[in-house]
């Protein structure tokens, strides 16, 4: 299996953080998510990719325990899911502002808190890891808090030339992409009737996506020396590593194209 560390795609890219509504059941907010508000999100212009990130309701966090470093994803905090936009170039975000309009009015039929985060172009990396022939059975999403007191520099530095190189040379990853976020700025994403809440300390800086062949390898890797021996680095730039299991990575437009139908 190759233990390269190119990558394959530096995408213009963004990540919309999701709470569903509590007054209903959660699942008929995934659901929601999943149908209806999709065929709102995916017309909209200069979509290079959309894919949906559902996160399994029982989410402790996977990152082993790390001195110094919070590894339990807080309760309170605990994520649904994530929208994963992708843009054809830096200037796409401007071609579907009518189409988001049409977004900002839904979120509150399915969402009581939303975060924008999103990063300068060429601070998303997608990975060429996987072997000929694999498929991602299995995800997970890690997220990163950078510790206070580290600059930007520094921390971008050890997540592409420390942390995906010792990942990428695990050689269990079919699929690997990061996300090193810009400074979190409500009015980006400042939708109406819907919680845009996000204290300092609970900002993140970083994210890291993970496949794998499937479920048994997941964790395996997660309970192996080799993330034990990563978490010592980590610990000295990141104060927070919450690692969520997906339940599905549901993608609608691909290539600038909407699906007919979505692909997992």
């Amino acid at each position: 299996m190759t233990t390269t560390t190119s990558y394959t795609k530096k995408p213009f890219a963004s990540s919309i953080l999701l709470w569903v509504r509590t007054d209903q059941p959660r699942q008929t907010g995934m659901d929601y998510w999943k149908g209806p508000h999709s065929k709102i999100i995916s017309p909209t212009p200069g979509f290079d990719e959309y894919r949906q990130i559902h996160l399994a309701e029982t989410n402790p966090g996977l990152w082993p325990a790390t001195p110094g470093v919070e590894t339990t994803i807080p309760v309170d905090r605990r994520i649904d899911g994530v929208a994963e936009v992708t843009f054809q170039s830096a200037l796409s975000p401007l071609l579907g502002r009518k189409q988001t309009r049409l977004a900002y009015k839904d979120e509150i039929n399915v969402f009581r808190r939303t975060l924008l985060y999103a990063g300068p172009p060429n601070s998303t990396r997608w990975y060429d890891v996987a072997g000929p022939g694999e498929k991602t059975g299995a995800r997970a999403l890690v997220y990163l808090r950078r510790r206070e007191g580290v600059g930007t520099r520094p921390f971008r530095k050890f997540v592409t030339d420390e942390l995906v190189p010792a990942l990428a040379k695990t050689g269990v990853l079919t699929e690997l992409r990061t996300q090193v976020f810009m400074p979190w700025n409500k009015k980006l994403w400042d939708t109406p009737d819907v919680a845009h809440d996000n204290p300092a300390d609970q900002r993140f800086h970083a994210s890291l996506m993970l496949g794998f062949a499937d479920a048994s390898a997941l964790r395996a890797f997660f309970d192996s020396d080799g993330v034990k021996k990563l978490s010592g680095p980590l610990s000295a730039v990141a104060s927070a590593a919450h690692a969520y299991e997906l339940s599905d990575a549901l993608t609608y437009v691909k290539g600038g194209k909407i699906l007919p139908h979505y692909e997992r």
